[in-house]
C-alpha cells in the first residue's frame, strides 16, 4: 500500500510555484505601465483577443481544388487533445474567424452579436465551449497575459477591494490624459485604444480618493493594485453563460445585477454602488467572452440589454448610469427559432444587430466518422468489438439524409456522398464538385443529427450482450426502429425517404464486404506474384509482337490473349482500348526501369484489382465458400476458410466474431447468386 507521504511528494514533485507565481502576479500601477510599454498587447479589447487566441495555434491549408481552404488548429481542441475538436465545417470557421478579425481591427463586426444558426446538434454549442476555454486557457500564457486593478482599503490597508468587473487599468488614465500617454505606449504593430470609463463602483472609489487627495491623481494611483486576471466559467471572471428560462422566471438582473439590499442598510441609500452587486452575465464577462444559449428564446424585455451591450458596449444597471463592457457576444439558435425571428417585426433591431454564420451538419463522409470513432474507439468501448465499417455504414446513411439530390440525372445520391468525401469519379471535375455545393443552398441545414446516431450506436452496443462485436446490421437496424419515434420527422413521407436511404447504405455495404472477402481470398502473396509475372510476360511479348516461352515445355507460343482478357475485363477495359491499357503498363514499367526502381503491381491500383478479382474468381470455387450456408464444409474446405478469416482479421480489422460473420454473410450473397443463375 502507497504510503500518504509519498503520495503527497509524487503532488508535490508535479507543482509549479514559479508558474502560479507568475499567474497571481500583483504590482503597481506604475509597474503595469512598464509592462504595457514592453507589451503593449496586454491592453487588447476582447475582440483582439479572442481572435489572437485562435490564430496563435497556427493554421494550415487543406488540399481541395482551387477554393483555398483554412484550418484553424484551434478548432482541434489541441488544449484537450481533441476531446471539443469539430470535425470538417471548414468553411463556417473560415466565417467566424473572418468575423474575428474584421472585429478586432474595428471594421464594425465588433458592434455586432455573432449568431451560430444551424440544425439541432450541428457543433454550435461546441464551438461556442471550445472559445470558452481557448479564453480561460490563453489568460494564463504569457502570450495572452491580462491585467485588472483592485483598490487599497482606507479603513484596512492590508485589504485590496476587486474591481467588480475587472477592468483594463489604463482606464484609469483620465480622459483628457489618454491620448497622448496610449501614444507613447504604443507601438507601430500596435495601438493601444481605451475606450469608456470606469464602472459605478471603481468611479464612486475613485472620486473618494480624488477628493481624499486633494485632485492628486498621482496620489489615487498609489492606492490601485494591478493584478493578472485569470478567465474562469467556473469562477464567473470573464466569460459568462446564459441560458434563458420560461417567461415567468427571467429578470433582467442576471444580466446587469442587482441591488444588494443588505448593504442598503448599512449604507443608507439603494443608489450607492457599493449596495449593488456587479455579477450579471455581462457584468462578468466583461473583457472576455459571453455566451447566449439559445438567444432567440430571449426575452423581449431583456432585447433593450442585448441591443445595447453589442451596438453601444453598454449595460444599464438598476439604478445607476450606462457602464461601459468589452466583451465579445456569442449566441446560437436552432432554424425553428431563426424563421420565428425572420417572421416578428418586433425583432428587427436584432436582425439588424446580429452576424449571422451557417453552422451545417457535416457533409463530408470522413468527417462524420470521426465524430462518431471520438465516442465510440477501443479505449472508450472495453468488451466490445466495433467491425469494420460498422461506424462508416452509420454515417454514411447521417450524411445522405443531409443532402439534397443532385440536378443531373445521370449521378446517384451516394455518388455525390463519394464526389464530396474526396472521391474521383469519370467527368467529373472539382470544378462540378463546386457546382453541385453551390446549387444545393439548403444541404447540411437537414437531415439526421448526430446525436440520433451516437444513441443508436449506444443502443446496439448494450442490446447484444452475448455478441463479442457489434456490426452494420445491428446499428442499421436500431437507425430504422428508432424512426418511427424521432420526434424531428414531421412526415411520413420524410421517414419512408430516410428509410430508403438505409437501403441505399446497406447494398453499399454488401460490396464493401464481397470486395474485402475477395481480397482476402486473393490475398496469396505468392500465387498473386505469379499471376502479375504471366500477365506482363504475355503483355511484353504482345506489344512487341514477340512469342512467350512456355515456362513447361520450354517452347514459344504466341501471347494468351485469354488470360489478358480475363485479367482485363475485371476492371472493365474494353477490346477496342486493350492495346492502349497494354502500351499504358508498359511504359509504366519502363520508366520504373529509367529511375532504376523495380516494378510491383501494388504501386498500379487498377492492376492490382484487376488481379485479385481474377486470382478470387480462380480461388474461389476450390474454397467452396457457398458451403458455409449449408453448414456442410469438409476439413480442407474448412482450412482455407480458416486462412481467409485470418487474412480478414489481420489485413481488415475484423476479430474472430466478425470476420465469422462476415463469411457467413457474402456466402449467403453468393449463394443467392448461384440460385438465381441456376434458375
Amino acid at each position: 500500500m502507497e504510503d500518504g507521504r509519498a503520495l503527497i511528494n509524487l503532488i508535490a514533485q508535479r507543482q509549479n510555484i514559479e508558474e502560479y507565481q507568475k499567474e497571481h502576479w500583483e504590482g503597481s500601477f506604475e509597474e503595469y505601465l512598464e509592462i504595457v510599454a514592453r507589451s503593449p498587447a496586454v491592453a487588447r479589447n476582447s475582440w483582439q483577443r479572442v481572435y489572437d487566441m485562435v490564430m496563435s495555434y497556427g493554421q494550415r491549408t487543406l488540399e481541395g481544388g482551387r477554393e483555398k481552404l483554412i484550418r484553424y488548429n484551434f478548432f482541434d481542441d489541441p488544449i484537450q487533445d481533441g476531446k471539443d475538436g469539430v470535425f470538417g465545417l471548414t468553411r463556417p470557421l473560415m466565417d467566424l474567424v473572418n468575423a474575428f478579425m474584421s472585429a478586432a481591427q474595428g471594421y464594425g463586426i465588433e458592434r455586432r452579436v455573432l449568431l451560430l444558426h444551424g440544425p439541432v446538434g450541428s457543433s454550435k454549442s461546441t464551438i461556442a465551449r471550445l472559445l470558452k476555454k481557448g479564453l480561460e486557457h490563453y489568460s494564463r500564457t504569457d502570450e495572452g497575459a491580462l491585467y485588472t486593478y483592485g483598490w487599497v482599503d482606507d479603513e484596512d490597508p492590508t485589504n485590496i477591494i476587486p474591481c467588480p468587473m475587472h477592468e483594463e487599468p489604463l482606464k484609469l488614465i483620465p480622459r483628457a490624459d489618454r491620448a497622448e500617454l496610449l501614444q507613447k505606449l504604443s507601438t507601430p504593430e500596435f495601438k493601444i485604444k481605451i475606450e469608456g470609463d470606469l464602472n459605478p463602483f471603481c468611479r464612486r472609489v475613485y472620486n473618494d480618493k480624488m477628493r481624499k487627495y486633494g485632485g492628486d491623481w498621482t496620489r489615487v494611483i498609489q492606492d490601485v493594485r494591478v493584478r493578472r486576471l485569470l478567465f474562469s466559467e467556473q469562477d464567473r471572471v470573464g466569460i459568462g453563460t446564459f441560458q434563458p428560462k420560461d417567461e415567468k422566471n427571467q429578470d433582467s438582473t442576471e444580466l446587469t445585477g442587482d441591488i444588494n439590499y443588505r448593504k442598503i442598510a448599512e449604507l443608507g441609500s439603494d443608489s450607492d454602488p457599493r449596495a449593488f452587486n456587479f455579477d450579471g452575465e455581462f457584468n462578468v464577462a466583461n473583457r472576455g467572452l459571453i455566451e447566449f444559449i439559445e438567444v432567440l428564446k430571449l426575452d423581449v424585455a431583456f432585447l433593450y440589454d442585448l441591443l445595447g451591450a453589442s451596438q453601444e458596449h453598454k449595460i444599464k444597471p438598476k439604478k445607476f448610469a450606462q457602464t461601459d463592457i468589452d466583451e465579445v457576444i456569442i449566441g446560437h439558435t436552432n432554424e425553428p427559432e431563426y424563421r420565428k425571428l425572420q417572421s416578428n417585426e418586433f425583432m428587427e433591431a436584432l436582425r439588424d444587430r446580429t452576424v449571422k454564420i451557417d453552422v451545417p451538419y457535416v457533409t463530408r463522409l470522413s468527417d462524420e466518422v470521426r465524430i462518431y470513432e471520438k465516442d465510440f474507439n477501443s479505449n472508450r468501448v472495453t468488451g466490445k468489438h466495433i467491425a469494420p465499417h460498422t461506424l462508416e455504414i452509420a454515417a454514411m446513411w447521417a450524411i445522405l439524409t443531409r443532402l439534397e439530390e443532385p440536378k443531373n440525372a445521370s449521378l446517384t445520391l451516394l455518388q455525390k456522398l463519394k464526389l464530396y468525401d474526396g472521391k474521383s469519379l469519370p467527368g467529373f471535375t472539382e470544378e462540378n464538385i463546386k457546382e453541385l455545393k453551390e446549387e444545393a443552398h439548403r444541404e447540411g441545414m437537414q437531415g439526421i443529427s448526430p446525436r440520433y446516431v451516437q444513441d443508436k450506436i449506444s443502443n446496439a452496443l448494450v442490446a447484444h450482450p452475448e455478441a463479442t462485436s457489434i456490426n452494420p446490421f445491428m446499428v442499421v437496424n436500431e437507425l430504422e426502429s428508432g424512426l418511427k419515434h424521432h420526434s424531428l420527422i414531421n412526415s411520413e413521407e420524410l421517414r419512408g425517404h430516410y428509410r430508403q436511404l438505409l437501403t441505399v447504405v446497406k447494398e453499399e455495404y454488401e460490396d464493401i464486404v464481397k470486395n474485402e472477402v475477395q481480397r482476402a481470398i486473393a490475398a496469396d502473396e505468392a500465387a498473386m506474384t505469379r499471376l502479375c509475372g504471366n500477365y506482363i510476360d504475355n503483355v511484353k511479348a504482345y506489344t512487341q509482337k514477340e512469342t512467350v516461352i512456355n515456362k513447361f515445355t520450354g517452347q514459344p507460343e504466341e501471347p494468351d490473349e485469354r488470360l489478358m482478357r480475363s485479367i482485363e475485363e475485371k476492371i472493365g477495359i474494353r477490346e477496342s482500348r486493350k492495346d492502349d491499357f497494354r502500351r499504358e503498363i508498359m511504359n509504366y514499367i519502363g520508366a520504373l526501369a529509367i529511375e532504376g526502381k523495380k516494378f510491383d503491381y501494388k504501386t498500379n491500383e487498377r492492376l492490382q484489382k484487376a488481379l485479385e478479382l481474377k486470382l478470387f474468381e480462380d480461388q474461389k470455387d476450390s474454397i467452396k465458400l457457398t458451403s458455409l450456408v449449408s453448414k456442410v464444409v469438409d476439413q480442407e474446405t474448412q482450412q482455407k476458410i480458416d486462412v481467409v478469416k485470418s487474412r480478414l482479421i489481420r489485413d481488415f480489422g475484423y476479430n474472430d466474431e466478425s470476420a465469422t460473420d462476415v463469411l457467413n454473410y457474402v456466402a449467403s450473397i453468393f449463394a443467392r447468386g448461384t440460385t438465381k443463375s441456376s434458375s
